[in-house]
């Protein structure tokens, strides 16, 4: 692979990857590190990866160094810091209720399995389709479909309660 190739790799797939990490483990500064050691393994090892076709080998190389940082680092899963309701003119009684809700919705989030979490994330917050988020996982859409289905339920449940 030239170094005009990587690059642009790079230049299309990083923040996504990034984005990817960062829903995995809900911090800044090690999905930025998660994701640039992704694109040093594959300039060390001299991959050839074509941006049309192995978009999936990028995320999995990504979800594999997580797994391996979690496994050495015994790391917490957090939720996205950045995920925030807002609130316009409300009155105190309606300040403290959607203060309520919006802890509600960080706790439900909090107990979502990882793989209900990434998705839905990728659904809400990126504003991918499922089309877009199953090509990046490398999974069917109908994947993708069951496990935002079961995201809301859960998020219903416990918000709900």
């Amino acid at each position: 692979m030239s170094q005009e190739e990587f690059k642009t790799i790079f230049d299309l797939y990083f923040d996504n990857i990034r984005s990817y990490l960062y829903y995995r483990c809900g911090d800044v500064f090690i999905s930025n590190d998660l994701a640039q050691d992704t694109f040093m393994r594959i300039w060390e090892k001299k991959m050839d990866v074509r941006p049309e076709k192995d978009v999936g080998l990028l995320y999995k190389i990504a979800g594999d160094l997580f797994v391996s940082y979690y496994r050495k680092e015994r790391l917490w899963k957090n939720l996205p810091e950045e995920i925030r309701f807002e609130q316009n003119g409300a009155s105190p009684e309606e300040a403290l209720l959607y203060k309520e809700l919006e802890e509600k919705y960080e706790k439900a989030l909090g107990k979502l399995p990882e793989k209900q979490r990434i998705v839905f994330l990728m659904s809400r917050v990126e504003g991918l389709t499922y089309q877009e988020i199953a090509e990046r996982l490398s999974l069917s859409v109908k994947a993708i479909e069951k496990r935002v289905s079961g995201a809301l339920c859960c998020l219903r449940k416990e918000i709900k309660t």
